[in-house]
């Protein structure tokens, strides 16, 4: 598995995953995300990340992605939101929960507002 061939590379290389989130200019936690496979890396954090760890770029790579994500919303520097047709691997039960968390906020949204006009 690629995540786990990169996390074992960094490992033996001494670098810590702040390390390569500073590298790639983003935090920890996004990194994390990315070595896990729940974020796309793209092509350029690829060759810093290839860099960092003294390996060739094809040594580390995805080969191919499954799912597609439409994602509009660009945080902590990942480029997310200036991509269409992105593809990570994300359970389907990762996507279940939270298209359910999603609906109960709605409905707490539309709950406070209630209350809001009522005062």
């Amino acid at each position: 598995m690629i995540q786990e061939r990169l996390k074992t590379l960094r490992k033996q290389k001494g670098m810590s995953q702040e390390k390569m989130a500073k590298i790639l200019s983003t935090d920890t936690s996004n990194y994390s995300r990315k070595e896990r496979g729940e974020t796309r890396i793209h092509d350029e954090e690829w060759q810093k990340i290839a860099d960092a760890l003294e390996v060739p770029v094809e040594d580390i790579k995805e080969e191919k992605f499954s799912g597609i994500v439409h994602n509009d919303n660009s945080t902590f520097n990942d480029h997310s939101g200036n991509y269409y047709n992105q593809y990570f691997n994300t359970p389907d039960s990762i996507v279940e929960n939270l298209q359910d968390y999603i609906i109960l906020l709605k409905k707490e949204i539309e709950s406070l507002k209630q209350e809001l006009k009522n005062k």
